[in-house]
C-alpha cells in the first residue's frame, strides 16, 4: 500500500478517533514497514495525541492498557516516552507490561536519567531494569532489589529492625494481628478488604470540588473500619520518623512551618506531583511494612487494611489496591514512603544552594541566587528523581516565582514575612462587617456551620500572623456574641 492509500483509509477513521482508536491502530501496526510511514505516524498524532493522553488518564486499566499498546504506533518518540514513563511503574502490571513492551520496541530507557550505583546493561540500554533498577524494583520485587545491590558482595550484617528500635507491636502471624486488632473470625476480617464502596462495603465515596476546578473522589473508611486504621496509624506509623523536610500531616509541623524556609528567597520554585495517593499502590504498602519488620503474610493484612480497591460501573474490581484518599492512615503511609523521595531531593537542592520541603504532594524549592546551571535544568533533576521515585510531576502546576511576584506556599505569602494574602484579609473583613450590620443568617450562603467558619479563619490568621490574628480573632468572638444577644432578644 502507498502512503496516499494508507491516508485515505486513515481519514475518515480520524472523524471519529476515541470510537475508531483501535481500528487506527491495526491500520498503522500493519504498515509500519511502509518507507513513509513516519509521515502518517506524524499525521495521526496531530489528531490523536489529546486523545491519547485522556487515555492514558482513565481509571480503566483496561483503557489504559490500549492506550499504551497505541503509543507505539501512533506518537512520535519524544511524545512516547512523554507518555510511556510514567505507566512502567503503574500498579496495574498489565499496563506496565505493555508499557515496556512499547519503550523497547522505540529503545526508550524508563528515565533519561541513570542510577549511578548500578552497572549499565551489558545488552545496552533499554533493557529491563537499564540504568534504574531502583525504578523497576520499588515496592514491587523488594528481594530482588536486595539481591542487585549484594551480587559479589559479602552479606551484611543484620541491623536492629524498625520493629525493635521503635518497640512497635510484634505481631507474629495473622491470628496475633487479628486478636491485636479485636476481630474475632477470619471472615469478619475478609469483610473489611471486599472492594467498592456499594453496601457491605468498608468505603464510602463522594466527590469535593477542587480549588483549581474539576472534582476530586474521596474514599471515606465506614466506622468499623476507620477505628482499625485509627489504631494503626497511632500504634505503629505515627512512631516512625518522617523527613525533616515532610510537613504535611506530622504532628507538630504545619503550613507555616512549610512556608518559612523560604521566608525572603530571591527565586521559588513550586512543583505538584500527580494523583499522590493513587499512585502509592498496595505492593508499596506492603514493602513498606516488610520493611519496619512484619512477616510477609501480616504485612499483606495491613496494607489491604490501609488500601481499597475501587469498581467500575460494570462491576470490574480494579488490582491492585491503592490509598484512599480519606483514610487517616493514608498522609502517614505517604510520608514514611517519601523518605527516599524528600532525602534525595533535600540534597539536590543543598548541592545548588537552596532548600526543599514538600507538604503532600506540593513540593517547594527556594534559592538566594539562580542555581548555576539555570532553574529549568534543576527541575528536570526534581522531574527524573520523582521518576525514578515512582511519581509523576503534574507539568501544568509548576510554578518559578521571583521576588518580584507574589510567592505564595501552601497560602501563605513569603516574600518579605509570612503573612495571609491581603484579598484575602480584606474579603474577609468586608464579610465580618456585613454580619455585624445584618446578622450571621443573612451570610451563611449555605455554609453548614458559619460560627465554626469564621472562628476557624481568624485562628488559621492567628497562627500565621499572631498579632493581626488576635485581634480579628477578638472581632469575630465579639461579632458573634452581639448576633446570639441580638436572636434572643
Amino acid at each position: 500500500m502507498s502512503l496516499a492509500a494508507l491516508l485515505v483509509q486513515l481519514k475518515p477513521l480520524l472523524a471519529a478517533p476515541q470510537e475508531n482508536l483501535a481500528a487506527i491502530t491495526e491500520l498503522l501496526r500493519r504498515h509500519r514497514d511502509l518507507a513513509e510511514y513516519e509521515v502518517a505516524r506524524f499525521w495521526v498524532s496531530r489528531f490523536l495525541g489529546p486523545q491519547l493522553e485522556k487515555e492514558l488518564r482513565s481509571p480503566d486499566p483496561r483503557v489504559r492498557r490500549r492506550g499504551a499498546e497505541a503509543v507505539r504506533y501512533i506518537c512520535t518518540r519524544k511524545t512516547a516516552g512523554h507518555l510511556l514513563r510514567p505507566l512502567i511503574k503503574e500498579a496495574d502490571t498489565s499496563v506496565a507490561v505493555r508499557a515496556r513492551a512499547s519503550m523497547r520496541v522505540l529503545k526508550l530507557d524508563d528515565v533519561a536519567l541513570p542510577d549511578s550505583r548500578y552497572p549499565a546493561p551489558k545488552r545496552g540500554r533499554g533493557q529491563l531494569g537499564g540504568w534504574n533498577v531502583t525504578g523497576w524494583c520499588f515496592g514491587l520485587y523488594p528481594h530482588m532489589h536486595r539481591w542487585w545491590r549484594r551480587r559479589g558482595k559479602p552479606e551484611e550484617p543484620t541491623k536492629k529492625t524498625l520493629l525493635e528500635k521503635h518497640k512497635l507491636p510484634k505481631l507474629t502471624s495473622e491470628s496475633e494481628l487479628r486478636a491485636w486488632l479485636g476481630i474475632q473470625r477470619k471472615k469478619d476480617l475478609l469483610r473489611l478488604l471486599r472492594p467498592g464502596c456499594g453496601t457491605g462495603a468498608p468505603y464510602v465515596e463522594f466527590t469535593i470540588p477542587k480549588a483549581s476546578g474539576g472534582s476530586r473522589t474521596i474514599s471515606a473508611p465506614r466506622l468499623p473500619l476507620k477505628k482499625l486504621q485509627r489504631r494503626i496509624l497511632d500504634e505503629i506509623l505515627a512512631k516512625l520518623p518522617v523527613h525533616a523536610a515532610s510537613h504535611g500531616f506530622v504532628r507538630g509541623r504545619s503550613v507555616v512551618s512549610n512556608a518559612k524556609p523560604h521566608l525572603g528567597a530571591a527565586l521559588v520554585l513550586k512543583m505538584d506531583l500527580r494523583d499522590f495517593f493513587p499512585t502509592i499502590h498496595f505492593r508499596r504498602v506492603v514493602g513498606l511494612f516488610q520493611g519496619i519488620g512484619y512477616a510477609a503474610d501480616v504485612a499483606q493484612i495491613l496494607a489491604g487494611l490501609c488500601t481499597h480497591r475501587g469498581k467500575l460501573a460494570d462491576g470490574y474490581v480494579l488490582w491492585p489496591g491503592v490509598l484512599p484518599q480519606g483514610a487517616p492512615t493514608s498522609p502517614a503511609i505517604a510520608n514514611l514512603l517519601c523518605r527516599r523521595l524528600d532525602a534525595r531531593l533535600s540534597g539536590l537542592a543543598k548541592q545548588a544552594g537552596g532548600v526543599y520541603t514538600r507538604y503532600a504532594d506540593d513540593l517547594t524549592f527556594s534559592f538566594s541566587a539562580v542555581p548555576d546551571k539555570g532553574i529549568g535544568r534543576f527541575a528536570w533533576w526534581v522531574d527524573q528523581i520523582c521518576q525514578q521515585e515512582g511519581f509523576v510531576e503534574n507539568s501544568a502546576k509548576r510554578r518559578v516565582l521571583q521576588r518580584h511576584n507574589q510567592q505564595r506556599i501552601t497560602g501563605i505569602v513569603v516574600n518579605s514575612a509570612l503573612h495571609i494574602p491581603r484579598s484575602a484579609r480584606h474579603t474577609f473583613r468586608a464579610l465580618l462587617h456585613n454580619v455585624r450590620l445584618d446578622g450571621l443568617a443573612a451570610h451563611a450562603r449555605g455554609r453548614k456551620d458559619f460560627r465554626a467558619y469564621l472562628l476557624g479563619f481568624a485562628s488559621y490568621v492567628r497562627m500565621v500572623q499572631p498579632t493581626l490574628g488576635r485581634a480579628l480573632l477578638s472581632d469575630v468572638r465579639a461579632v458573634l456574641k452581639a448576633d446570639r444577644s441580638a436572636q434572643k432578644s
